[in-house]
């Protein structure tokens, strides 16, 4: 026999309702935000300044700034990393020199924008909470956190040169839709 709801036979289907509309809500409003990606950038560096500041008004909650990192340092090598690796596909078919390759990332810009905007904003709601302000020497931290961040670019620019692909689109020929090989004038050779 099921159990009945404390909050009443209608209190599921409400809450499912009201969840449905703020999910739908927050989409339009993502739909929105995507052409925009400098305000977009400037309001996640905004985030980050505002994080840093309570963080160190509060002199705590290095364990969280550390997973805030740690996560962040894992969504821009998904941002850098093709979606398809050349190392573990294998042989491939030889091709043209001048064949067009686009670079797709393993994960796209919105996403990574996202995704960090949520996890500062989930760090900065965590500074409100002394349960997470766990008592660690912070310099061990940022140093380890500094070693990992450098060892793992390292791999990942020896990866790109390996492969010969730059994962941002500043400096690359532009062409446009009417002819082959015509370019916008914006490139120097």
């Amino acid at each position: 026999m099921d159990s009945p709801d404390p909050l009443g036979p209608s209190s599921s289907s409400g809450i499912a309702k009201l969840s449905f509309q703020v999910n739908q809500r927050l989409q339009v409003f993502l739909d929105r935000l995507s052409p925009h990606i400098t305000p977009r950038w400037v309001a996640l560096v905004i985030s980050v300044l505002l994080y840093i500041i309570r963080v160190w008004l509060v002199r705590g909650f290095y364990i969280v700034s550390y997973g805030l990192g740690i996560y962040n340092l894992n969504l821009l090598l998904g941002f850098l990393t093709p979606q398809f690796d050349p190392d573990s596909e294998g042989p491939v078919l030889p091709t043209k020199a001048e064949e067009f390759k686009p670079f797709v990332r393993r994960l796209p810009e919105f996403k990574f924008w996202y995704s960090s905007m949520k996890s500062i904003l989930v760090g900065f709601l965590m500074t409100f909470f002394s349960v997470f302000d766990v008592p660690v020497f912070w310099p061990i931290l940022l140093l380890y956190w500094f070693i990992l961040f450098f060892v793992t670019m390292k791999r990942q620019i020896m990866h790109m040169i390996k492969h010969k692909y730059i994962p941002f689109s500043f400096g690359k020929k532009r062409y446009t839709g009417s002819g082959r090989g015509k370019s916008d004038g914006k490139d120097s050779q």
